[in-house]
């Protein structure tokens, strides 16, 4: 494969180990299609391009594809888990505390300065998990009218 081709998606799931199946090529899809999607609305999704799945087939789908780094799985504070594609980065997300929407933003300013905590107690940081809450446009609308 040269560098200006992309991997299929089952090209992906074996890259990762993963077995190909129809259901698990369905979901990755659904997930990368969609928009930090919840597990109701994935099923729903997968179920529209293979037909019948069980919800527990797409929990244990979905519980794979985390594990192995190909979806990522956000759980704002009081909303349930929402997975999306984009992964690889230290992107942060921005909830809408009215109707729940949730979109991507870009770290601040340079590569990953939220990486580097005032104090990390030892740890040794790969990742930071920042949400800003606030309302969405169109409840700010909503709101103001």
């Amino acid at each position: 494969m040269t560098a200006s081709q992309t991997p299929t998606t089952a090209e992906e799931l074996r890259g990762a180990g993963l077995r190909v199946t129809a259901a698990r090529v369905a979901l990755l899809e659904t997930v990368r299609d969609g928009d930090h999607l919840g597990v109701e609305a994935i099923a729903s999704g997968v179920r529209d391009r293979v037909g019948h799945i069980s919800l527990q087939a797409v929990y244990e789908a979905l519980h794979a594809l985390t594990a192995a780094g190909l979806v990522r799985r956000i759980e704002p504070a009081g909303n349930s888990a929402r997975f999306e594609g984009r992964v690889g980065d230290n992107h942060h997300h921005v909830v809408c505390r009215s109707c729940g929407a949730v979109a991507d933003v870009d770290c601040a300013a340079g590569e990953a300065p939220c990486l580097t905590a005032s104090d990390d107690h030892g740890f040794s940081v790969d990742e930071a998990e920042v949400i800003y809450w606030g309302q969405c446009p169109d409840c700010s609308t909503a709101t103001s009218s």
